[in-house]
């Protein structure tokens, strides 16, 4: 038995990433969260012909939904509109996210948690810093998902340089998920047909950072990237359930994750000072198996990780200081 819950499944992101996983062989039962629509939503999904069974709960449903949960994925709370950044967005989903954390410590200390809730560099942080109170805290279960911009870096490469193939070439991405922290390694590219200039090289880059303006902008207010981060949640969730469940060996993935106590992070804790980064990282049947060591950087990449380090620092102390310093609930 397989349970996958959904928190904050009636959303933007939290509809189409539930459709896509209610595809998935590997999951046997779908729970979908959410303080409203989250038994519509489950209605609708549970007519389609894949053996999960589907289940809604509301918002004073939190502990059935968490129960005996296998994987949590959180892509709760608000969207980013025109003009906001990602740390605009902390003073409503901090305090989502903490109590979604809560639950978890409570209900399902042993899941797996993947936050997509921004700022994710905070967020994180945040989920890390409740379960070390409740002290089930294991660091190789908490996964920032930074998956889109390893698909927007792929993606982008292709429509520049058509003969990369964007769905069998992964990019790795490191730093963290938002603007200046996120540094693709376009120096990493294996194919041997693909090059690329100095100057295509910071253009593209510069558009990976900031990809997401383009689909807030597009959107008009509308809404924020929802149907790309579904598919890249879905795909990083697809990934944990292979490695985990299945049992399936090799498997990486560029993630946000909390370097103390995970296996293989001592050098970049050594090469960042950071308690926190994205980076590679093989995945395992107890989630991280282990961190790979950063390659070796162009020395624009280099400059690109010291400026994310800078930025980094101050958003997981934001994320730090949410839970350590302010002891009771908003």
């Amino acid at each position: 038995m397989v349970k996958v819950v959904v928190c904050g499944a009636a959303g933007g992101i939290g509809q189409p990433l539930s459709l896509l996983l209610k595809q998935s062989d590997l999951i046997t039962h779908l729970a979908l969260y959410d303080i409203v629509n989250a038994p519509g939503v489950a209605a609708d999904l549970s007519h389609i012909n894949t053996l999960s069974r589907v289940t809604g709960h509301g918002k004073d449903s939190l502990a059935e939904a968490l129960k005996d949960a296998h994987t949590v994925v959180i892509p709760a709370g608000v969207p980013r509109k025109p003009g906001m950044t990602r740390d605009d967005l902390f003073k409503v989903n901090a305090s989502i996210v903490r109590d979604l954390a809560e639950g978890c410590a409570q209900y399902c200390p042993k899941a797996f948690i993947l936050v997509i809730s921004n700022p994710v560099n905070s967020t994180v942080p945040i989920v890390c810093e409740v379960l070390k109170k409740a002290r089930v805290f294991d660091p190789r279960r908490i996964f920032g998902v930074t998956t889109l911009d390893v698909v927007r870096s792929s993606t982008f490469l292709h429509q520049i340089k058509p003969a990369f193939v964007p769905h069998a070439n992964r990019i790795t991405v490191v730093g963290g998920h938002s603007g200046a922290t996120i540094v693709p390694l376009l120096s990493q590219i294996t194919q041997k047909d693909v090059s690329l200039t100095p100057e295509e090289i910071k253009t593209l880059t510069h558009r990976i950072q900031f990809g997401g303006d383009e689909v807030v902008k597009a959107k008009d207010g509308a809404g924020s990237a929802t149907l790309s981060m579904a598919y890249a949640g879905a795909r990083f969730t697809t990934s944990l359930l292979e490695a985990s469940v299945r049992g399936r060996k090799g498997l990486v993935e560029s993630t946000y994750v909390h370097l103390g106590g995970n296996p293989g992070a001592e050098a970049n804790i050594a090469a960042t000072g950071l308690a926190y980064f994205a980076q590679d990282v093989e995945l395992g049947p107890e989630g991280v198996a282990k961190v790979l060591a950063l390659p070796k950087l162009s020395a624009e990449e280099q400059a690109q990780v010291k400026i994310a380090i800078g930025e980094l620092k101050g958003n997981i102390a934001k994320g730090v200081s949410f839970i350590v310093d302010i002891p009771a609930k908003l």
